[in-house]
């Protein structure tokens, strides 16, 4: 398959970035999104050429670095994909594809398609934990939690803090990052003792660092690859005003 791809080109966080035009040929249809901008990458450096700089780790659809914006939606053109689970054969042949990187105030742009998410990071830092006594584990059995529990709070610790949320909503907004990381606490025992303090620190981290309020579009549940519900984001809201 051959495709023609624009992609975003910005040397550091201060130079002025613009999109490039490149082509890619004879690309396997079961070849990943990032297997394909490796195969480009190649060419560029027998080209004598900057290769373009991209995020990626586990390529098992598990960490969340491999934040790329692909034909205006988050991991592209698949609901509830990460970028490096996203194959060549999503597209047509000779399609053009645009590939920029995730899109936000509190999101600066590294190089090319990196960006910088600590603000992420500091989100949890400001309460995504638990205190908890050192010593041995208490016996599994002895804190019994129903089933319908245990859904909701893995439902939310399925997040994989990639942000494509954030880069997904109009105004910019981490609710549903914020919301999965207090609500997975929230749902078990161990995290209910700290759920006031972590919960108010954690909304205004959040604010200070810039992101957006939610307004509720639902785009940031349709495009977070683990399928994250916006009920978490209601449980949060609700929890914060009382």
């Amino acid at each position: 398959m051959d495709f023609k791809l624009k992609i975003w080109r910005q040397d550091n966080p201060q130079s002025k970035g613009k999109m490039v035009d490149y082509e890619v040929k004879k690309i396997s249809p079961d070849t990943s999104f990032l297997e394909m901008l490796d195969q480009l990458n190649e060419t560029l450096i027998l080209r004598g050429e900057n290769p373009i700089s991209f995020d990626y780790d586990c390529r098992e659809g598990i960490c969340g670095q491999c934040c790329l914006f692909i034909n205006g939606r988050a991991h592209g053109p698949i609901e509830h994909t990460s970028t490096c689970q996203l194959h060549m054969r999503s597209f047509r042949e000779g399609e053009t594809i645009h590939v920029e990187p995730f899109r936000a105030g509190p999101f600066p742009v590294k190089k090319d398609l990196k960006i910088d998410r600590q603000a992420l990071d500091k989100i949890i830092a400001s309460g995504g934990y638990i205190s908890v006594n050192n010593g041995q584990a208490p016996e599994a059995n002895q804190t019994l939690i129903d089933s319908d529990t245990i859904e909701q709070a893995f439902d939310a610790a399925s997040c994989i803090g990639c942000g494509a949320c954030v880069a997904s909503c109009k105004n910019g907004s981490a609710a549903l990052f914020t919301a999965a990381k207090i609500s997975h606490l929230f749902q078990l025992p161990q995290g209910k003792i700290e759920h006031k303090k972590r919960i108010k620190n954690m909304v205004e981290t959040m604010d200070q660092l810039g992101f957006g309020a939610c307004s509720n579009t639902g785009a940031c549940e349709v495009e977070c690859p683990q399928g994250i519900s916006i009920s978490h984001i209601a449980l949060m809201n609700r929890e914060f005003w009382k």
